[in-house]
């Protein structure tokens, strides 16, 4: 068997996120990847039909799939460890790049350089690095409003430091997000059905 690079990535679902919170919604690395991937993917269209902006939302929607991938060897680090200083931070990018190396072999390697690709961001243009952190934040976000929504006060601190971030972030693609989408996620379905 050499092909197993598959399976090591249907592990996502068994890497649990958020893990020193209280969550009402369990979230877990394929979801949160699969919701990172739409919102890129839709960012890149908005930003190409009302502010000329030239993105190949497709491309940008496979690396989003791919960005957390070492997760699936190394778990989710909270962030607050991640990113405790730059030592840590540092370390954590040496163990991520050993991490997806370790993936990688999991592949025939006729497919290796191919996926390689869409595991090194240095590929992608500075613009849209941002955008898929955009999404990537986006993401931990909506998740605040989530939890907020059921009444857990234990994301109260994150949503508002999260919600500083988006603020002080110049993206036309997130404006447009913030002004046209958010609300839609505080909206029951009986609510959201009506709006069809």
């Amino acid at each position: 068997m050499d092909n197993t690079f598959l399976a090591m990535l249907f592990r996502m679902k068994h890497i649990s996120r958020w893990s020193l919170m209280f969550n009402t919604q369990q979230e877990n690395l394929m979801q949160h990847t699969v919701e990172c991937a739409f919102i890129t993917q839709f960012l890149a269209v908005v930003g190409n039909c009302y502010f000329s902006k030239n993105y190949d939302a497709e491309k940008l929607c496979a690396y989003a799939l791919f960005h957390d991938v070492s997760e699936v060897l190394t778990g989710d680090m909270p962030t607050p460890v991640k990113y405790f200083n730059e030592d840590i931070k540092s370390a954590y990018k040496d163990i991520e790049k050993i991490a997806c190396e370790r993936l990688l072999s999991h592949l025939p390697k006729e497919l290796r350089e191919v996926y390689a690709t869409y595991f090194d961001s240095d590929n992608l243009s500075d613009d849209e690095k941002k955008l898929i952190k955009i999404a990537d934040k986006l993401c931990a976000y909506l998740k605040c409003v989530t939890e907020l929504k059921a009444s857990n006060k234990e994301f109260s601190a994150a949503h508002d430091s999260i919600k500083k971030q988006l603020e002080n972030t110049e993206s036309e693609e997130l404006g447009y997000f913030l002004e046209h989408c958010l609300e839609s996620f505080t909206l029951s379905l009986d609510n959201l059905k009506g709006m069809l």
